[in-house]
């Protein structure tokens, strides 16, 4: 009886070790086959790099730069790299213009830009396109506001000059277009803005 007893604990504690051992076994191979399967991308959408920083622009230099380009009530301002949308929203406020359309690349600033136009009362008026500025159409544009970077403003130059009208009038905060010599200057806050006026023929040089 005693030798049936010890025969059948050792059969006992050699399935159980074979069952632990197939488990093992199991459970490796769903680990590798895991390591194996490939990972499905997780689905996002990333915000567009911009070529400038944001930067705002404080209230008095945004009055300035409005100022300098004698805005008026007859006026479609276009401002490149808009951000909150400070100068589109000024202009149809306190200058009473036609339309002002503000370009961001940044679709929450553009969203941001949206409610604050919205708050201040003018989304009749002002409108934003997230959009990279060089991909710009300027429709109707007479003035153009920038506050970008010395050399965005050089790789900009031609396509202001080549499709702005006339007597169009440009105001960069801080930085000028090289060779292309301002019309004005002035001194806010300690930066300097710029004042040009696209001219009826355009040197070669300006235009590379």
């Amino acid at each position: 009886m005693q030798l049936r007893r010890m025969l059948i604990l050792l059969v006992t504690g050699i399935s159980a070790v074979s069952l632990s051992v197939a488990g093992c076994t199991n459970q490796q191979r769903d680990l590798e086959a895991d390591a194996q399967t490939p990972a499905t991308p997780t689905q996002f959408q990333e915000t567009p790099k911009a070529d400038v920083p944001y930067v705002p622009t404080s209230p008095e230099v945004v009055n300035a730069m409005l100022q300098l380009a004698q805005v008026t009530k007859n006026d479609v301002v276009y401002d490149l790299g808009s951000g909150d949308g400070r100068i589109p929203i000024t202009a149809a406020q306190k200058y009473g213009v036609r339309r002002a359309v503000g370009v961001e690349i940044n679709p929450e600033l553009v969203q941001e830009s949206k409610a604050n136009a919205q708050n201040a009362g003018v989304s009749d008026r002002v409108t934003f396109q997230q959009q990279d500025l060089f991909q710009t159409n300027f429709d109707g544009a007479t003035v153009v506001t920038l506050y970008l970077l010395p050399d965005v403003n050089l790789k900009l130059r031609p396509k202001l000059l080549q499709e702005l009208k006339p007597g169009t009038r440009i105001v960069s905060h801080a930085f000028d277009m090289g060779e292309w010599k301002p019309k004005k200057t002035v001194q806010v806050q300690g930066t300097t803005l710029y004042l040009w006026v696209v001219p009826d023929q355009v040197p070669n040089n300006l235009l590379q």
